[in-house]
């Protein structure tokens, strides 16, 4: 697809680039029709039913991979986008490409990473509470600071079945100095740990915590920028929240080595998955595990 077969009515327009810039998130207009998302949600169903086109080639070291025998939690399941091929296929379109395109500011974009999520209606499922986390924390390995993430349902989503929320413009805030290990994943971490370390960001910041929860029609997709803080709540509705963290990263993106607090590396699942370069270090343009999804014509 090229920009002229874009439809420029789907693009955010310059004032909701500022505004991203501003606030670090954007509530697309409708991007998928209801077809795909009928495709989309009808491919997962046989993912989470063991269907596989492509097996990953090795255990990568912090995978989330829910199977059945994990039990009615909250379901993630990374590298769908590798393994599924039609969920592959609706998930690179180029459309989504360059709106995050338009809001990154680069003229192309990449696959970095896809997380199918399922958030179980149960009010009372503690691994359904996401607590606050900034993307970024975990990609220490990419050198980008204009990756971004495609939060996309496959149905209406609002606060009742625990949207993703945003903290506003938390991506502006600097990170204070300290010991603390962010590379472990939130999963990993003491909820209330996270808590204050948000509070004691906004803090050392001089900034109030407003949080906006993204209320989602079905087709729209919700962008964050890759430093804002971010979690959502219980599903108190009667359905599942169905949906896919699309994590994305701008064509300049690189690999680099980052060193724990402790003096250890950091390892992304990519590390022990990607191709290597001619400097034998991971290839983030691997087109299996990272495909372009837009690049522009210049």
């Amino acid at each position: 697809m090229t920009l002229t077969d874009i439809p420029t009515d789907l693009l955010p327009t310059p004032e909701e680039v500022a505004h991203y810039q501003e606030h670090g998130w954007y509530l697309s207009r409708r991007l998928f029709s209801d077809a795909e998302l009928d495709e989309l949600q009808e491919a997962t169903e046989k993912y989470y039913g063991g269907q596989r086109d492509h097996e990953l080639p090795v255990p990568p070291p912090h995978l989330a991979s829910w199977q059945a025998a994990d039990g009615p939690v909250q379901r993630h399941n990374d590298y769908v986008h590798y393994e599924s091929d039609a969920v592959r296929a609706i998930l690179t379109k180029p459309l989504v490409g360059a709106v995050a395109a338009a809001l990154a500011g680069t003229g192309e974009i990449r696959v970095f990473q896809a997380t199918l999520i399922y958030k179980p209606p149960n009010p009372e499922e503690l691994s359904n509470l996401v607590p606050w986390h900034a993307d970024r924390h975990y990609w220490q390995t990419c050198t980008s600071e204009r990756m971004l993430t495609a939060f996309i349902p496959f149905h209406d989503c609002g606060e009742e079945m625990g949207t993703i929320t945003m903290i506003d413009g938390s991506h502006r805030w600097q990170e204070p100095d300290g010991g603390d290990d962010s590379t472990r994943h939130f999963a990993e971490r003491d909820r209330g740990e996270l808590e204050q370390i948000l509070r004691e960001t906004a803090e050392a910041n001089g900034e109030r915590i407003t949080k906006v929860p993204m209320v989602i029609p079905r087709g729209h997709v919700s962008f964050h920028h890759c430093r804002v803080y971010h979690g959502s709540g219980p599903n108190r509705a009667a359905d599942p929240r169905r949906a896919v963290s699309l994590h994305l990263q701008d064509g300049e993106n690189r690999y680099r080595r980052f060193e724990k607090p402790n003096g250890s590396h950091v390892v992304y699942n990519h590390d022990v998955l990607v191709r290597r370069t001619p400097d034998a270090e991971p290839d983030y343009a691997d087109p299996d595990f990272c495909p372009v999804i837009w690049r522009s014509e210049g």
